[in-house]
């Protein structure tokens, strides 16, 4: 059975300033699937996530979420984006309050739950993350791969149907990264979560991405989709082939 387009991104053209970002980018992303972003660095991956997720406006097009333009009024923008969760690179956990108190923000802000039902709620969220055990802890006192799942925990804390995460793995080391990895993949299995991703670590595309666009800084547009073990080793574009092989534009 074919899949249904929850995210629905149509000639989406960014700029800032005077500065095109982003030229004319259209694609969709799938109901339960995970859809990575990836390019070179200033090829407006980050650019493009700012504005699935509703912190900048197009210059022209539309982004649609389930079908609700978010680009078309502040109604429909706020119907959209309480359907998602983001994971922001550098984690952006509060660091004056612990890791149980930064899931239970937003679960506060917008549910009207008991205080009992959110602090259960917020026990379920970090075993679902293997943080259970750890909800007194600050931010400080907890390793960078912790606060990314901590992050995540906070990201999954309204039960979203969609995740955007921003760079999951920057900085971590080769083992907090595949254990990021595979709750990843769990998280999409268990829940159904689609997941849009923006990294450019090759060995987390390589062993989560479903489905990948590439994007180009010299176009400013879309240069690949598809599976990226597909594109690996058969697309017939030379910068996909040189990003997925890890070799170095020749200088001759």
């Amino acid at each position: 059975m074919k899949k249904q387009a929850i995210i629905n991104v149509k000639n989406l053209v960014a700029r800032y300033g005077d500065d095109l970002i982003l030229k004319d980018i259209s694609f969709d992303v799938f109901e339960g699937e995970i859809l990575v972003v990836l390019g070179s660095s200033g090829c407006g991956k980050s650019t493009l996530l700012r504005h699935m997720i509703g912190l900048d406006r197009p210059f022209s097009g539309n982004i649609m979420i389930e079908g609700e333009d978010i680009t078309s009024s502040d109604d429909s923008h706020f119907n959209a984006l309480k359907k998602i969760g983001v994971l922001f690179q550098s984690s952006a956990l509060f660091g004056s309050m612990t890791v149980a108190e930064n899931i239970a923000l937003p679960i506060q802000e917008y549910s009207g739950l008991s205080k009992s039902s959110i602090a259960n709620l917020v026990r379920m969220k970090l075993c679902m993350v293997n943080l259970d055990g750890y909800e007194n802890y600050l931010p400080s006192e907890i390793s960078g791969g912790m606060k990314k799942r901590a992050g995540l925990a906070r990201a999954l804390a309204l039960n979203p149907k969609i995740l955007f995460l921003d760079e999951p793995t920057a900085g971590l080391d080769p083992v907090s990264s595949a254990e990021i990895d595979e709750l990843i993949l769990l998280i999409n299995k268990s829940i159904g979560a689609t997941i849009v991703i923006v990294t450019h670590a090759l060995d987390s595309i390589l062993n989560i991405a479903q489905r990948i666009i590439m994007l180009d800084k010299k176009t400013k547009s879309i240069i690949a989709e598809g599976d990226p073990r597909y594109l690996k080793d058969n697309s017939q574009n030379v910068s996909v082939r040189q990003f997925f092989n890890r070799k170095a534009k020749s200088r001759i």
